[in-house]
């Protein structure tokens, strides 16, 4: 009965979020202050065009366009506009006849004007999520099922509750720390059932995350950092007029959902393997299975800080080619504070992933021996 009633009640609440969610925060966005529409439209001339080869990039062009387009979907759909489209190194879309993109339509007094967005993307990363979808299920078959329900479950409670909060002023630690820690109740419990290797994995993992926030929340204090310094935190400063947004506590906020699996991956695999080492051999004594956690733990903890460090990394690659392209000393670019909160998140979650090891692990030997105690 528990293996069909928490997925039915994650389905419930993954819906009810969905339905409700919007209605409830609608009051908390802030009102449009460029009202306009966004649609598919598609070129159906080039009027003239003066272009020439981007000197920077290969294939691309500078210049101007001028186009007509047809709108076909919208307020507007059917009707043909005249496009003039600017080509730049930073809005670089070419348009040839045929090409289906997204236009904005902002209305005026006079008549609508209309501009060429950005090319048309959703159907390819469609294409993408369906074939990853696909292979989640090939491979998991049931058990990817719940992952795919438990990512479901966590995509929601970021986008319908945890967002909303936020921009409704709530307290950014306390609230995505708790959000946080149903997540990964629900999410364990989906994958993993209802038994002790699954509850040590959720101690672990709450333990784990947190303290990866507060480090990265406490060293941020110090260095000065908040919010602002991560990407795109200064267009929040727009906005955060018409909102009782914290800005100061999204630093712990960021890191607490960046480090989130990978935690959770390192806690599994130290409870798993704890509960595997006492079936095969129950006489261990709790300082014998710690131990064996530990050695394992050494090897999970290697592969597993490369993983998130490599991750901040990748992330973080065009400032670290511009401090190489730019020969920045170590006083200079160290001191920059995108790369000081790159660092701080980088390591935090490191030694989040650290000090999950032996927290889970002493939590599975606990349940371990209280269980055998009973029996």
């Amino acid at each position: 009965m528990k293996k069909i009633l928490l997925p039915f009640l994650v389905i419930v609440s993954i819906l009810v979020m969905a339905i409700y969610s919007p209605k409830f925060s609608e009051n908390l966005k802030g009102k449009v202050k460029f009202p306009q529409e966004f649609v598919q439209g598609e070129v159906t001339k080039v009027i003239e065009e003066e272009l020439m080869k981007d000197p920077v990039m290969k294939g691309k062009f500078r210049g101007g366009q001028t186009l007509e387009v047809k709108i076909l979907e919208g307020k507007y759909k059917g009707e043909t506009f005249k496009v003039y489209n600017s080509l730049s190194a930073l809005h670089n879309v070419y348009a040839n006849v045929g090409l289906k993109a997204i236009f904005t339509v902002k209305e005026d007094k006079a008549k609508p004007t209309v501009w060429l967005y950005n090319l048309k993307r959703d159907r390819a990363i469609h294409l993408l999520g369906a074939i990853f979808i696909g292979a989640v299920l090939v491979l998991g078959k049931l058990k990817g099922v719940k992952s795919l329900l438990a990512l479901a479950f966590t995509g929601s409670v970021i986008i319908y509750i945890l967002l909303p909060l936020l921009f409704k002023g709530v307290d950014p630690i306390s609230t995505s720390i708790l959000l946080s820690s149903l997540i990964i109740i629900v999410s364990f419990l989906l994958i993993g059932g209802y038994d002790r290797k699954t509850y040590s994995a959720i101690i672990g993992t709450i333990s784990g995350i947190t303290m990866a926030g507060l480090i990265s929340y406490g060293f941020g204090k110090v260095m000065n950092l908040s919010g602002l310094n991560l990407s795109e935190g200064q267009q929040l400063l727009y906005i955060t007029r018409d909102f009782k947004l914290q800005i100061e506590g999204l630093l712990f906020v960021s890191i607490l959902i960046a480090s989130l699996g990978a935690v959770m991956d390192v806690a599994m695999s130290i409870s798993s393997s704890v509960n595997e080492i006492h079936q095969h051999k129950p006489t261990l004594s709790s300082k014998e299975l710690f131990d064996s956690a530990m050695v394992i733990g050494r090897d999970i903890v290697g592969t597993m800080i490369n993983t998130l460090i490599l991750a901040f990394a990748g992330g973080s690659l065009p400032l670290m080619m511009m401090i190489w392209g730019y020969g920045m000393v170590y006083q200079q670019f160290i001191n920059i504070p995108a790369i000081a909160i790159e660092i701080v998140n980088a390591l935090a979650g490191s030694i989040g992933i650290i000090a999950t090891v032996p927290i889970t692990a002493v939590v599975s030997i606990i349940l371990i021996k209280r269980k055998g105690e009973e029996n």
